[in-house]
């Protein structure tokens, strides 16, 4: 059978971009070598975050996060989708001065945020440590279950009926052309899109990425305890610029009741067993922030791996090169899931020749061409 496109990978960002494929008429077939929201859909926190560690970033968060509030009504309960908002922590003057500028930046690009000072941070978050100095609310974050709604885009979506999902099913091999798949199988396809994060190395061995492991820790049921995504501001510098081992305090609210801690990064070990003295310096950073953590039954830790390019920013379309006419969405970093919506867009506007809506110049994969540079 011959479809319009074929996708590697049924995390959250294949499975968006056959949504948006599949919503634009084209008949898609969506191939993955376990299950659907698997990796690192699975391993994350889920959080629907707008970022603004640089132009392109925020650029891509702030439109994916709108594009997730539009589709939020059509969600299910058992998909976890919560506004609880993000609130930015600051433990210190400097990172009190810093929450002033990030609001200030927030303000100027119209996303609604609000400065709290310690009394405020208190009043909000009780929980947290009494000797921060503020925050800073954005107050339409959210969370969502990714893996869920990965299923929800593939089987039940508006347009699903376009979609064909084979699941236990290897790639071995792509081109511009289709798939060769682990048995010998040959799947035929006028667009080939490689959206497994990760593991598109095995299959496009000129990409540039690299693994970043990261730990998260799960809680019993504590309703109440916090209401907002909790992050600390240091967890900008931790997410795209540490090198070797860092962790940062991040904790979120589930609506079970749980809180979700994190995080973690190490860029030197792809082994997924849980590193018991990284997952020790992470509870430690978030007991600074919370200091209840210590009295919590944690029930449950794992990992995951993010898969990172050189600058942070993800790769969203056509490569160059020998694999030039191959289509990709990888490189999402801890913002697979917050961007995933707005990736399926830019992809697919690539794809039928539409315009985009924000300039798709950062995201593009020929950036890093040989002799290239940056766009």
């Amino acid at each position: 059978m011959t479809a319009d496109a074929v996708i590697v990978g049924a995390g959250i960002v294949g499975a968006a971009c056959a949504a948006e494929l599949a919503a634009r008429g084209m008949q898609v077939e969506v191939l993955d070598s376990h299950g659907i929201g698997g990796g690192a859909t699975a391993a994350g926190m889920g959080h629907i975050v707008v970022m603004n560690d640089s132009p392109a970033e925020f650029a891509l968060s702030a439109y994916s996060r709108d594009l997730w509030l539009e589709l939020a009504p059509q969600l299910r309960k058992r998909d976890a989708f919560s506004r609880c908002g993000t609130l930015w922590v600051a433990a210190d003057d400097e990172e009190w001065q810093a929450a002033r500028a990030m609001h200030d930046a927030f303000a100027a690009r119209g996303v609604a945020a609000q400065l709290l000072d310690s009394a405020a941070l208190r009043a909000c978050e009780p929980a947290l440590a009494p000797d921060m100095v503020g925050g800073l609310r954005i107050e339409h974050d959210s969370i969502v279950y990714a893996p869920t709604v990965a299923e929800w885009l593939l089987t039940q979506a508006p347009h699903a009926a376009n979609i064909r999902v084979r699941l236990d099913t290897e790639v071995a091999a792509v081109d511009a052309h289709g798939v060769t798949l682990a048995n010998g199988e040959r799947k035929h396809a006028a667009h080939v899109i490689v959206a497994n994060g990760i593991g598109a190395q095995k299959l496009v061995p000129s990409l540039p990425l690299q693994p970043k492991k990261g730990h998260l820790l799960i809680t019993d049921r504590y309703p109440g305890l916090i209401r907002h995504q909790l992050l600390e501001l240091g967890y900008i510098k931790s997410a795209h610029h540490a090198v070797g081992t860092s962790v940062a305090f991040n904790a979120q609210p589930r609506p079970t009741g749980q809180v979700l801690i994190g995080s973690s990064r190490q860029f030197d070990t792809t082994d997924p067993a849980v590193d018991m003295p990284v997952l020790a310096q992470m509870l430690q950073r978030a007991a600074r922030y919370l200091p209840a953590l210590p009295r919590l039954n944690g029930i449950r830790a794992w990992t995951g791996f993010r898969a990172a390019t050189p600058d942070g920013l993800p790769l969203i379309g056509r490569m160059g090169g020998a694999a030039q006419d191959l289509w990709v969405a990888v490189g999402h970093e801890g913002l697979g899931v917050t961007t995933s919506l707005a990736t399926a867009k830019l992809l697919a506007a690539q794809i039928t020749g539409d315009a985009p809506a924000i300039s798709l110049a950062p995201y593009l994969p020929q950036r890093f061409a040989q002799g290239g540079g940056h766009v």
